[in-house]
C-alpha cells in the first residue's frame, strides 16, 4: 500500500488506482458479523408457543434482495410466506447490533400463501417490489405498505423472477414448472407470451445488463438458452460444455455464425444463472456440482475450474453472486458462491479459491437452546445472497431463519480493537498480576520463616 501512496504523491498513479486497490483490499478481508436480524413477536412456534423473534423468520428465509438506489432497505421473505423490509442504516447500541424489520406481513387470504421463492425491487423506482411463491402466483407490493398492489396466477410453481435494470418494455421474466419462460407486462398486466424451447421446469432467468431484449435462462433438462423477445421464434441458441470455441457469432446473438440448437451447459439440472457487470459472461451453476463461465460473445465455455467442493443439489434457485467489478483489481473479478453451510469466495476468471466463509456458531446456539419439539434446522444452508450496493458488504439468507452480514475486516482494525480491549481490561490485568505476586511472595515468606521438621534414622 505504501508503494501505491507513494506513486499517487509523485503523480505516477491516478486516484482511481489507489481507489481500486484499496477496495480490492477491503473485499478480500469480507468476514462474518455480530449483526443480527431479529424478527417481530408474531413469529411463533405452533407446536411450543415459543417466541421466535430471534430470528428473521421462523421457518427459514428463502430470499433476500437490496435496493439499488440507497443501498438502504433490504427485503427478506420465508418459507413461512411471510416478508419483511429493514433499514441498513439502522444506528446500534453500543450492546445490542440487532436489526428489527420496519414492517413485516404474514399469510392472509390477500397475500402469498406458500413459502417466498424470489424478492425483487422494480428496477426504476424502490418504492415497489415484486415476489414469487410456491403458490403460482406473482404478487407487486408497496415499499412503504407492504400491501399487494396486483397479482398474477401462473397456474405453476414460479421458481425465479427477473427485471431489466435497463429496460423499458417492463416485462418480467419468470422461471416455473412450466417448461417455457413465462413473461409478465407490468403495463398490461398480463401474461404476454412465452417462451418454447426447455424439455423441463425452467430454475432460473436473468437478463442482459447491456441488451434490453436478451434473456437467458437454465432449465432442469441441462441446457442454458439465450432468448431474444423481439423475434417471433425468441430462442438464439443453447450453450454447449463441450464447446471452448463458441459459434453463436462474432457479436455474441447469432449474427454470422449458424444456430445451434442441441447442446447441454450442465451435466444436470441448471439452477443459477448470472451476467457480469459488462455483459460480456455469463456464470452457470448445476447439480453435476460445477460452476461454469461462458463467453456471451461466442458462446465458448471457457473452461474455468473451481475445483471439487462445490455442492449443488436443491431444485430451488443457487444464484452466484459477482462483487462488483469496480471494486476488484483488473481482471480479477470475485465469485460468491452459496454451498451448503459456507459461502466459497473465488477468482472469477481463474477459479482460484480465496476463502471459504463460515459464520459463527451463534445461530446454531439460539436453536439448540429450543425445546425438540420446535427445534429448528441447525445445518443453516445458505439458500442465497445480496450484495448492498454503494458498500463493500454483502448478506445471506439462511434456511434456519437468520440473516447473516459480511463486511471487511483488515488486519489493522483488528490489531485497533486489540489495543482497545488491551486499555480496556488493562486496570484489571494489571491488579491480577499485583495479586499474583502478592501470594507468590507469601508463599515464600511462609516457607522461610516456618520451622522445618526433618525425620532421620539413628545408626
Amino acid at each position: 500500500m505504501s508503494a501505491y501512496l507513494l506513486n499517487r504523491s509523485l503523480g505516477l498513479n491516478s486516484p482511481r488506482v489507489l481507489e481500486r486497490v484499496e477496495t480490492a483490499h477491503l473485499l478480500h478481508a469480507l468476514q462474518p458479523t455480530d449483526v443480527q436480524f431479529h424478527g417481530d413477536s408474531r413469529d411463533v412456534s405452533p407446536e411450543t408457543g415459543i417466541q421466535l423473534d430471534s430470528l428473521a423468520h421462523a421457518s427459514g428465509v428463502n430470499a433476500i434482495t437490496i435496493d439499488k438506489f440507497e443501498g438502504r432497505y433490504l427485503l427478506s421473505g420465508g418459507a413461512d410466506s411471510s416478508i419483511s423490509i429493514w433499514d441498513l442504516e439502522t444506528s446500534f447500541s453500543t450492546t445490542d447490533a440487532s436489526y428489527v424489520p420496519l414492517s413485516s406481513v404474514h399469510r392472509t387470504p390477500k397475500e402469498h400463501k406458500f413459502g417466498i421463492t424470489q424478492l425483487c425491487f422494480y428496477p426504476f423506482d424502490s418504492l415497489a417490489f415484486l415476489s414469487s411463491s410456491y403458490d403460482h402466483t406473482v404478487k407487486i407490493y408497496s415499499s412503504e405498505t407492504l400491501s399487494a398492489s396486483a397479482s398474477f396466477d401462473l397456474d405453476c410453481v414460479v421458481y425465479t423472477l427477473a427485471l431489466s435494470s435497463i429496460a423499458s418494455h417492463l416485462l418480467v421474466a419468470c422461471a416455473t414448472q412450466h417448461p417455457a419462460v413465462r413473461l409478465v407486462d407490468l403495463r398490461s398486466g398480463a401474461s404476454t407470451h412465452s417462451l418454447a424451447g426447455h424439455s423441463g421446469a425452467v430454475l432460473s432467468v436473468s437478463w442482459s445488463p447491456i441488451h434490453e431484449h436478451i434473456l437467458a435462462s437454465g432449465s432442469i433438462d441441462g441446457t442454458v438458452r439465450f432468448w431474444d423477445i423481439r423475434r417471433s421464434v425468441g430462442e438464439i441458441g443453447v450453450l454447449d460444455m463441450e464447446d471452448s470455441v463458441g459459434i453463436l457469432g462474432h457479436n455474441g446473438f447469432g449474427t454470422g455464425a449458424r444456430h445451434r440448437d442441441r447442446g447441454r451447459a450442465h451435466a444436470g439440472a441448471v439452477n443459477g444463472v448470472a451476467w457480469t457487470d459488462n455483459g460480456y459472461h455469463l456464470i452457470t451453476a448445476g447439480h453435476d456440482e460445477r460452476i461454469r463461465v461462458w463467453d456471451t460473445n461466442s458462446g465458448a465455455n471457457t473452461l474455468v475450474s473451481f475445483g471439487p467442493i462445490v455442492r449443488n443439489s436443491h431444485l430451488s434457485s443457487l444464484i452466484p453472486l459477482l462483487a462488483p467489478s469496480g471494486l476488484a483489481l483488473s481482471e480479477k473479478d470475485v465469485l460468491f458462491y452459496p454451498n451448503g453451510h459456507e459461502i466459497l469466495m473465488y477468482e472469477l476468471f481463474e477459479g482460484n479459491l480465496l476463502k471459504r466463509l463460515k459464520r459463527p456458531n451463534s445461530a446454531e446456539t439460539i436453536t439448540n437452546r429450543m425445546p425438540i419439539a420446535g427445534k429448528r434446522n441447525t445445518k443453516s444452508r445458505v439458500t442465497a445472497l445480496a450484495w448492498r450496493p454503494h458498500n463493500v458488504e454483502f448478506y445471506s439468507a439462511h434456511s434456519d431463519g437468520s440473516i447473516g452480514a459480511w463486511m471487511p475486516r483488515t488486519s489493522e482494525e483488528a490489531l485497533l480493537d486489540e489495543e482497545e480491549d488491551h486499555e480496556l481490561n488493562g486496570d484489571q490485568d494489571e491488579e491480577e498480576s499485583r495479586k499474583r505476586k502478592r501470594e507468590a511472595l507469601e508463599d515464600i515468606y511462609r516457607d522461610l520463616t516456618k520451622q522445618k521438621v526433618t525425620f532421620g534414622s539413628k545408626i
